[in-house]
């Protein structure tokens, strides 16, 4: 019997620790279900902090001002974050991520690996959710940005050029906004078939028990 075809799109951003943990629990997910499901696994971008400038921001200072959270309130939550991305193999800085960066860069930089061959994407993601909430790297520098590009196997010289243009600056406008317009106002957002929304760093079963109703016909 072969594998059902399912088209994942995962929007999100890599300033999302969230995120880390969604992709990690959806990763598990679809390693249960190897075999009976085969992923058509799509990136789209979602900026949390689109007018971020510039040597960004305290992260504490950052999570005062939008959220209202305090010190002792942002280290529980950081607790919490790090429990649920030890289950699903995720490792966060333990201080956090240090400064909050606008992230319109990596988008680009994710969008072009798109049209780099079959899991590009999926690599050039993880490395910079390694980078960024496992190293509390400073994701607007290009070094960094072309370190992960490298680390995921892809071309650095074509990955250079892209940043020193204003290469897919358009697309990801374009994508971000046509999420907007559909309703995403927090991420992940995981849409599935595009018909079937997951929201949040769900945990494996969630995910598991979607994918599975929805191989299977069922409405999930």
């Amino acid at each position: 019997m072969m594998p059902v075809s399912i088209k994942i799109d995962f929007v999100s951003d890599i300033a999302c620790p969230w995120c880390a943990v969604g992709l990690g629990a959806l990763e598990k997910a679809l390693a249960r279900l190897d075999g009976e499901v085969r992923a058509d696994l799509h990136f789209q971008p979602f900026e949390l902090n689109p007018h971020m400038p510039p040597g960004g921001q305290d992260l504490g200072e950052h999570l005062s001002e939008k959220y209202g959270s305090t010190p002792e309130q942002q280290a529980q939550i950081r607790q919490t974050i790090a429990a649920r991305g030890a289950e699903v193999g995720f490792a966060f800085h333990p201080g956090g991520r240090g400064r909050v960066y606008n992230t319109f860069n990596a988008h680009r930089l994710l969008h072009w690996a798109e049209s780099q061959g079959a899991g590009a994407q999926h690599a050039l993601k993880k490395e910079f959710l390694q980078a960024y909430q496992g190293r509390a790297e400073c994701m607007e520098d290009p070094l960094v940005l072309l370190a992960c590009v490298s680390a995921a196997g892809l071309d650095v010289a074509a990955a250079r050029a892209v940043l020193d243009s204003d290469a897919y600056s358009a697309e990801v406008r374009e994508r971000q906004q046509f999420y907007a317009q559909a309703g995403i106002r927090s991420v992940p957002a995981i849409i599935l078939n595009d018909k079937h929304l997951i929201s949040g760093g769900q945990p494996v079963e969630v995910f598991e028990q979607a994918l599975r109703r929805i191989a299977s016909g069922e409405v999930a």
